[in-house]
């Protein structure tokens, strides 16, 4: 069973001298680390004694997980002995998920990794002995505010070594990172000084001669300031958001899944906003990809945003007009649809499709099909591109209001929807380049989306409500609550669509598109 820890914590290099002393003591200025009793509510720093720890670093042969900055160990010795996978969440802080010891990388932690090492295996890249001397920092009532190691570690990678000691400040939970500043000003002044090294891997790996190659560099790309530059920048973004994402979604962290679709769908707008720039011959088939990916994110997504929006709206309501166990209804019928919807987003990114995708994001940014665009000027080549999806959105907003309501006017309010996100991902994407008038069109564009989204959000949330009535009824159940409901989802379709001609007309300002120019 694999259990998960936030890890807060600073590492500290000694500036003068080397070793460690016992009693939770090393050399510092003075030979010792500075007493940190009175610093930020800390009134006893007690010794736990002395602990030898032996870990294997796991990684593929080009080492992309420590170029992530990533870490699979296998480590022995100390009181968390087991399979332990780290996770960068900001810097100083990780994600720590531990899975109990076996003899090869267990399978809870490699999928994590999936879309990193695809299919490169993992191996043995070094080998780490520490001996660790532990103090606790207590406060007043004698709890647990961090611990103070000090490590000397022994780094093996092949025939190549290396040796150095640190100092690691780890907060207790619950505990004001505020502590550790107080720590390292007390420390800087003891002659410490904050590490250079993100982890002991990535210091055993640069001293031993293997650090990871660097990030992929544009150097045969287009130049700086062109079009093609800009372009492959956005798509690198969000091919880079994509692997990054997949872990948080396997681990139903949240708001992931909606932050990885959305990664999809800003790459697929991209590739069909910028047709002239990038040769679509190659990038349709990618575009099919992400549209699939996106849709098997969605359904998970889907689920999420109906689920709290039948809450809230059930929460809305004056008792006198919840009749039956429509909560219980509820939470039956989501436990359901949840079961399923998790199991096909958790699929899609276990399968060799979606290892077929990134495959082929990677080729497309290595060797891009540029087309003349490309070497133009950012400045008049994307300006004509944002214009062109603003066209395509007025156009579907005015069929849309030329339709009666009911059905097919919905449909096409939903098409109309789709080109206001590509609209304002086309501006957004394109703000670096084009500065406040792009970024003024993008906020017009969110307008008419969050405008039509709340509508195709009421359509689809009446077909829950017909649903769960349904269901109610053949139970037994009083259907009479959904009803409401779903006639209060009427009420704010219609009233979306009363507001979109005022919301429309202020969006597709003249101005607006003319800054662009």
């Amino acid at each position: 069973m694999a259990e998960t820890q936030r890890e807060i914590e600073r590492k500290f290099e000694f500036t003068h001298g080397d070793g460690t002393e016992g009693g939770g003591a090393g050399p510092g200025r003075g030979g010792r680390l500075p007493d940190l009793t009175g610093t930020a509510g800390i009134t006893e720093v007690r010794a736990e004694g002395t602990v030898r720890l032996d870990a294997v670093y796991y990684d593929t042969p080009d080492r992309r997980l420590a170029a992530a900055g990533l870490t699979l160990r296998r480590r022995t010795g100390g009181h968390d002995a087991g399979w332990h996978l780290k996770l960068p969440v900001a810097p100083g802080v990780r994600d720590e998920i531990r899975v109990p010891l076996a003899d090869a990388p267990p399978r809870a932690l490699t999928a994590l990794v999936r879309s990193r090492v695809r299919d490169s295996g993992l191996e043995p890249q070094v080998r780490l002995g520490s001996e660790r001397v532990v103090s606790h920092l207590l406060d007043a009532r004698g709890d647990v505010l961090a611990e103070l190691s000090t490590d000397t570690v022994r780094a093996e990678r092949g025939t190549a070594v290396a040796t150095w000691t640190e100092v690691e400040v780890e907060l207790g939970d619950g505990v004001d990172p505020a502590l550790l500043d107080a720590v390292e000003k007390r420390f800087r002044k003891a002659g410490l000084r904050v590490s250079d090294a993100p982890s002991k891997l990535a210091r055993a790996l640069a001293e031993t001669g293997a650090a990871p190659a660097p990030a992929e560099a544009a150097a045969d790309g287009p130049p700086e300031g062109t079009a093609g530059a800009h372009l492959l920048a956005y798509l690198r973004e969000q091919r880079d958001a994509l692997i990054a994402l997949d872990p948080a979604v396997r681990l139903d962290l949240p708001d992931s899944v909606h932050q990885m679709r959305v990664a999809s769908r800003r790459l697929r707008s991209a590739l069909a906003t910028h047709r002239r720039i990038i040769d679509r011959t190659s990038t349709d088939p990618l575009r099919e990809e992400l549209r699939h990916l996106a849709a098997e994110l969605g359904a998970d997504r889907d689920r999420e945003v109906l689920l709290e929006r039948l809450r809230t709206r059930l929460a809305e309501l004056p008792r006198t007009l919840v009749h039956g166990p429509v909560r219980s209804r509820l939470r039956t019928w989501n436990a359901a649809r949840r079961s399923a919807t998790r199991r096909r987003a958790v699929a899609a990114l276990d399968s060799p499709r979606h290892l077929a995708l990134l495959d082929a994001l990677d080729t497309l940014l290595a060797d891009p099909p540029l087309r003349a665009a490309a070497s133009r000027p950012a400045g008049r080549v994307l300006p004509k591109a944002v214009l062109r999806d603003w066209d395509r959105l007025a156009h579907r907003v005015g069929a849309a209001l030329d339709l009666e309501p009911g059905e097919e006017r919905d449909l096409a309010l939903h098409e109309a929807r789709k080109a206001a996100k590509r609209a304002r991902y086309a501006a957004e994407a394109a703000a670096p380049a084009l500065g406040k008038p792009a970024r003024r069109l993008a906020r017009a564009a969110k307008n008419v989306q969050t405008l039509l989204g709340e509508h195709r959000d009421g359509v689809v949330t009446r077909e829950a409500l017909h649903r769960l009535a349904l269901q109610a009824a053949d139970a037994g159940e009083s259907s009479f609550t959904w009803g409401v409901l779903y006639g209060r989802e009427e009420e704010v379709t219609a009233r979306c669509e009363r507001e979109l001609p005022a919301v429309w007309a202020e969006a597709d300002d003249p101005v607006l598109r003319a800054a662009l120019t």
